[in-house]
């Protein structure tokens, strides 16, 4: 009943440090907006995660195949993460009067639905994350021979994810108190300009998926040698 857990645990450990939009967003909305709202956002992008395993989980293999090795997806996302970015980048310059206010604790009403919904949609468009959850379902199948075995390993996983995810907040919002407005405003920008060349990656990856793989294994050889 619980073998392979102690990998379930291990992997949704290592995969709360996966760096992507969420992990540099997580952390942002933590440190701008406080440890609820950064709860309520993390709470949409699980909810994305929980939508894929279900897909990977019962879906048939031809279908999952053509999902996941769907370029036109990846293009899609790409667009999506970019036009996100290049928005956020605009909206934190002109929001300093807004961002000094949440800074100093004057009262700012915070919209958690909404981030539940950034959340949800961040992770949604990678639809990399479906990759990950069907590679995972394959392993927590090889690594699990109980009846409810791939169910519990997949819970384990979340659940440790999650775990991760509320202790990288409450880190985060500790260097709110030491970081002036101007500092958080440039944070939030460089967040946006990652989220955008996150978005450069799938679109290449999507349009020139050869040369993306090309690229990544001359990067491991030389990382390697």
């Amino acid at each position: 009943m619980f073998d392979g857990l102690t990998y379930a645990a291990l992997y949704g450990f290592i995969l709360a440090f996966a760096i992507g939009p969420i992990f540099f967003t997580l952390i942002e909305t933590s440190i701008t907006k406080g440890f609820k709202a950064a709860v309520f956002f993390d709470f949409g992008a699980l909810s994305a995660d929980v939508f894929f395993i279900v897909i990977a989980y019962f879906s048939t293999s031809k279908i999952l195949k053509h999902v996941k090795d769907d370029p036109g997806l990846l293009v899609f996302g790409g667009v999506i993460l970019i036009a996100y970015g290049i928005i956020s980048y605009i909206r934190t310059a002109k929001n300093f009067i807004q961002i000094v206010r949440e800074h100093y604790g004057v009262p700012v009403k915070k919209n958690l639905g909404g981030l539940f919904l950034k959340g949800f949609l961040l992770n949604f468009v990678n639809f990399g994350v479906l990759s990950g959850w069907v590679l995972t379902i394959i392993a927590a199948n090889a690594l699990t021979s109980s009846e409810n075995g791939v169910l519990l390993f997949l819970a384990t996983v979340l659940s440790v994810f999650f775990c991760t995810d509320l202790l990288k907040i409450a880190a985060a919002k500790k260097l709110k108190h030491k970081l002036t407005p101007r500092v958080i405003i440039k944070t939030k920008k460089w967040v946006s300009i990652l989220i955008v060349f996150f978005g450069v990656f799938m679109l290449f990856q999507g349009v020139l998926p050869s040369e993306v793989t090309k690229n990544l294994q001359k990067i491991e050889i030389k990382i390697n040698s």
